[in-house]
């Protein structure tokens, strides 16, 4: 089958990847569309020394499975635990002991025309969202999965560090949660600030800002060691910082200014899947305008290209011709 492959330090397309084959506890997706994310980016830098087919976002249908899922149009949770160990018998089964994580850790991902997922990763999109909108389904659990973290009440003060994909479901979630007069995005595309101020959600260029530690909750989502020292330097004495991103660090992090300022720090992953479902379909978060570039599958290495511009938020693969 066609696949983009990461091995050996690169990526490359293939048409001869071997198809997987579920066990009995699987279903076999034909996958349909796939975003291509930040971590994406960081995993063909050597981030969690992953080799094989990478990606995480998708949506596909069931060509093998129970028959109550054949044929139908699903995503998938990205962790795959073995539902024995003590993180999973104490309700924290992302952080399973033996994890294997879609696309990221032992578990080819969905940059392909087929992936396995165990049965009980999947869950069924409605008719109302489309392919273009469930991509964002897993980014958007993840986003949502701050306010399930941490209590944001409309006196603190937030900054969202980082105007990308991520941070831009973030500070419609953390808006949608009533702080929407109180959240500011800090980013450096002038274009993607307006996507956020078009909700009603005030935009900084980094350019701009007074870099000063007067902030309440500090949400870094720019994938980058300075994105993360900007951050730092952001929180107040005693604030929170919470961080969805996850990077291989290019040059030392100085962690001093959190022990000097008794800074909470927050680290943050993945949400559940049906809060994020219910509010694409409620349009409860706004989607449209975020799909920037979409290539074939054949093109994948242009689109990772592409998605590395800093002036694209999402960039897509159509894998279902």
């Amino acid at each position: 089958m066609q696949a983009l492959v990461f091995a050996n330090g690169k990526l490359e397309y293939t048409l001869s990847h071997p198809q997987p084959k579920p066990a009995d506890d699987e279903v076999l997706i034909a996958v349909e569309l796939a975003g291509i994310c930040t971590t994406d980016l960081e995993i063909i830098k050597g981030y969690m020394d992953f080799t094989g087919v990478p990606g995480h976002e998708f949506v596909g249908a069931v060509e093998k499975g129970p028959r109550d899922l054949t044929g139908k149009r699903v995503v998938a949770e990205i962790n795959c635990v073995c539902g024995k160990c003590d993180m999973c018998h104490s309700g924290l089964s992302n952080h399973c002991r033996n994890r294997q994580v879609i696309g990221i850790s032992g578990r080819d991902g969905a940059f392909a025309e087929y992936i396995v997922v165990p049965r009980r990763n999947v869950q069924v999109v409605p008719e109302a969202v489309s392919n273009e909108t469930a991509i964002f389904v897993e980014p958007l659990a993840a986003a949502q999965q701050i306010v399930q973290q941490v209590s944001i009440e409309q006196r603190h003060k937030v900054v969202v560090v980082g105007d990308g994909r991520l941070g831009l479901l973030v500070v419609q979630v953390l808006a949608g949660i009533g702080a929407k007069g109180n959240v500011v995005l800090l980013g450096k595309n002038e274009n993607k600030l307006t996507f956020a101020e078009k909700r009603g959600i005030q935009g900084v260029l980094l350019e701009d800002m007074l870099i000063k530690p007067e902030w309440d909750i500090v949400v870094d989502c720019t994938g980058t060691a300075d994105g993360f020292q900007t951050a730092c330097r952001l929180v107040r004495p005693r604030g929170k910082l919470i961080l969805k991103s996850t990077f291989v660090p290019d040059k030392p992090v100085d962690l001093s200014p959190l022990v000097i300022n008794e800074v909470t720090l927050i680290g943050s992953r993945c949400g559940p899947f049906p809060n994020a479902i219910n509010a694409l379909a409620a349009q409860q978060v706004v989607t449209n305008g975020l799909i920037t570039a979409s290539y074939k599958l054949q093109d994948g290495i242009q689109a990772f290209e592409k998605a590395k511009n800093p002036d694209q938020i999402k960039v897509v693969l159509e894998i279902k011709s």
